[in-house]
Formats: structure tokens, C-alpha cells, sequence
């Protein structure tokens, strides 16, 4: 089990990654660990707009959605430090990954398509699925959307199993990361990997 006694986290945790990979589950466990708070952006969105995600989309569409999306996520970076959830397109608007650069440490929640179908498959809530082909959209939304996670400052694998495992690689991949010298950012030393 990893130490965090000596983890000071200086910086917002922002998990990102596609719908199922785990970033809620894992997320409040990191909270917990860290004793940091935990935020759901997706919730904070539907507290802010007054309605849930897919009332939001059928409303104004998925634009509408991601530009709520959007000045959620500035506001909740401008707060005091915590662990903050994203949904799956978040990391996809380069002003979001530009503030998440400046303001939090990112971590990228790697999934493989048939876990991700199996996780998502069990809600019936998620608006970019509901297609007559769940698993061919998460295959195109894997295409789209895996080249920019991965320019995450952490990737850490979140596999079929307890989600204290990912919680611990997570944590693990946090500790190496915050002893970095001089706080270098990931693209100066390479982003790490954690399978």
C-alpha cells in the first residue's frame, strides 16, 4: 500500500479519461487517501444548469453542454485543491487542457474497449451511447480522444479488478511524479506510464 503521509499534493487532481474507465470510483478512493475533497464535474454541471447531463444535450446539444462543461471546470480549478473528475470530452477542449496544464496535475484513466463497454453498459444514462451500436462508438470515441488523454502528465491503467488496484497505481504514479526536482512539467522528462 502506498505511504501517503509524506504526499503533499500542491495542485488540483484532474482525472480524465473515457466513460467507464473509472474516474468517480477512483477518485473518491484518492479523496479519501489524501484526505483531499472530491468533486464530480458532471455533478457540479447538473447542480449548475438544473437539470441532468441528458436534459442538457437534448436542450442545447452537445455544444451547449461542453461550453457548461467548460466554465465548470475553470471555477473548480480556481478553488482549493482537491480531486476533481471529469467527464470523457473534458480534456478534449484545448482551453480546458490548457488551464488543467496550468492549475492541476492530469491524470489519464487508460481503459480497454471491452472493460469500458462492460462498466458502461450497466447505466443507461450516457448520451453519446445511445446509438443503435454502443461498442463501434466507444471504438471511434477511443480514436478521436485516446492521442489527446494521452498528453495527460499521468497514465495509469485501470484494469478488471478492485478499484483500490487503480487507486494504488495512482497513488504510486502521484509519489514519483511530486518528487520530481525543480517541478519540471511531464513534457520536459516524459510522461510516465503506470500499467
Amino acid at each position: 500500500m502506498t505511504s501517503t503521509a509524506a504526499l503533499h499534493v500542491p495542485r488540483t487532481i484532474v482525472l480524465v479519461g473515457l466513460m467507464g474507465a473509472g474516474k468517480s470510483c477512483v477518485g473518491r478512493r484518492l479523496a479519501a487517501r489524501l484526505d483531499l475533497a472530491f468533486v464530480d464535474a458532471d455533478r457540479e454541471i447538473e447542480e449548475a444548469a438544473g437539470c441532468s447531463i441528458p436534459e442538457i444535450f437534448a436542450r442545447h446539444g452537445e455544444q451547449g453542454f461542453r461550453d457548461g462543461e467548460h466554465r465548470v471546470i475553470m471555477r473548480l480549478l480556481d478553488g482549493p485543491v482537491r480531486i476533481l473528475a471529469t467527464g470523457g470530452g473534458a480534456f478534449m477542449d484545448p482551453r480546458t487542457r490548457a488551464r488543467v496544464r496550468e492549475q492541476g496535475i492530469s491524470v489519464w484513466l487508460r481503459a480497454e474497449l471491452d472493460l469500458l463497454l462492460r462498466r458502461v453498459q450497466r447505466r443507461n444514462d450516457r448520451p453519446l451511447l445511445q446509438v443503435d451500436d454502443p461498442r463501434k462508438r466507444l471504438e471511434d470515441l477511443m480514436a478521436q480522444r485516446y492521442p489527446i488523454y494521452a498528453e495527460a502528465d499521468l497514465t495509469v491503467d485501470s484494469d478488471d479488478g478492485p478499484p483500490e488496484m487503480t487507486t494504488e497505481k495512482v497513488l504510486g504514479a502521484l509519489a514519483l511524479y511530486l518528487q520530481r526536482p525543480g517541478g519540471q512539467s511531464m513534457g520536459d522528462i516524459g510522461r510516465r506510464v503506470v500499467k
